[in-house]
Parts: C-alpha cells; sequence; structure tokens
C-alpha cells in the first residue's frame, strides 16, 4: 500500500525545492531524513516535514515497521503565482512573480516495490 502525503502551496520556488526530490528518491524513509538534516537551506525543511505527515500517516494505517518503507515518489510540482507590480521610473511597471510549489512524497512497503519490479 502507498501512503501519500502533500504539501500545498510551499512558500517557495519549485525550482529551488526540486534538486532535493532527487536526493531522497529511492532511499528508505530514516535515510532520507537522515539526508535531509544537516543541509543548510531553508528548502530541506519543507521535505522533512512532508516526510514525516507521511510517516505519520503510514503509523496511523497500521504499519508494522516504519522503518521498512521506501520513499517511492518525491516530486514538486508549481503551484499557481502571485503576481504583483512594482512601480517603476517615468510611468513603467515591472512584474513580481511571487512562486509556490506542491510537494508530493509517496512510501510504500519494501516487499511491494520488489514485486512491482519483478
Amino acid at each position: 500500500m502507498e501512503y501519500r502525503a502533500k504539501h500545498r502551496y510551499a512558500d517557495m520556488s519549485a525550482r529551488k525545492i526540486r534538486p532535493f526530490a532527487a536526493l531522497i528518491r529511492g532511499k528508505t524513509a530514516d535515510e532520507a531524513l537522515q539526508a535531509l538534516r544537516f543541509l543548510p537551506t531553508v528548502a530541506p525543511g519543507c521535505w522533512k516535514q512532508v516526510l514525516k505527515s507521511a510517516l505519520g500517516n503510514a503509523e496511523d494505517k497500521g504499519v508494522r515497521d516504519i522503518e521498512e518503507l521506501i520513499v517511492t515518489e518525491a516530486r514538486v510540482d508549481d503551484a499557481p503565482m502571485m503576481k504583483r507590480i512594482m512601480p517603476r521610473a517615468r510611468g513603467t511597471a515591472y512584474p513580481i512573480k511571487r512562486r509556490n510549489a506542491h510537494i508530493i512524497v509517496a512510501l510504500a512497503e519494501e516487499t511491494e516495490t520488489e514485486g512491482a519490479a519483478k
């Protein structure tokens, strides 16, 4: 069974968050949390929150061994932008685009992922 968690409208552009998806994809949940723990930017904090939420969802659904869960899907999608205008000299205007992102994490048990590969 697959256990999912989403963080919708994360207040950061998808371009800044996306490299960390490749870092945790395919690892066990504990390894992924450890990999995100000591990174210096703000983006891994968003990933940690979503990963912990997915682990909590799995625990609520009755997973016996949380340590066997593997990150099967780590994805970042663009969310709607907030568009503003900054007034500039001589009556011109520059656009300001406040970008957001949707972060999606899915966990599955190790035995299921091996069965699907065969």
